[in-house]
């Protein structure tokens, strides 16, 4: 976790939270699986980013990508990616 009080870390964001399966939208981690951790908002800058962990089976790391690569689990179908980010497109909490 972030000490720097510029830097704004949630755990839950557009409908997903910490565990959540999301698909990457990149082509080096197609064929990865990875966990939602945290929205992080630059609250000086305003940059975001969304940290997964995962990748391929034997080489399981913390990553960062932009929103837009973020989909929901259901979004990947065989090799290719349907529908909208998270960020476009987030998920109603209906709980």
């Amino acid at each position: 976790m972030s000490t720097n009080e510029n830097l704004r870390r949630q755990t839950q964001w557009n409908g997903v939270a910490v565990g959540d399966v999301v698909v990457v939208d990149d082509e080096r981690e197609r064929r990865s699986s990875f966990t939602f951790v945290a929205h992080i908002t630059n609250l000086t800058t305003g940059d975001e980013w969304v940290e997964v962990h995962g990748g391929k089976a034997n080489a399981q790391r913390t990553r960062s990508f932009r929103p837009d690569q973020i989909y929901p689990a259901t979004a990947k179908k065989g090799s290719r990616i349907v529908g909208q980010s998270l960020a476009d497109a987030p998920r109603l909490n209906l709980g």
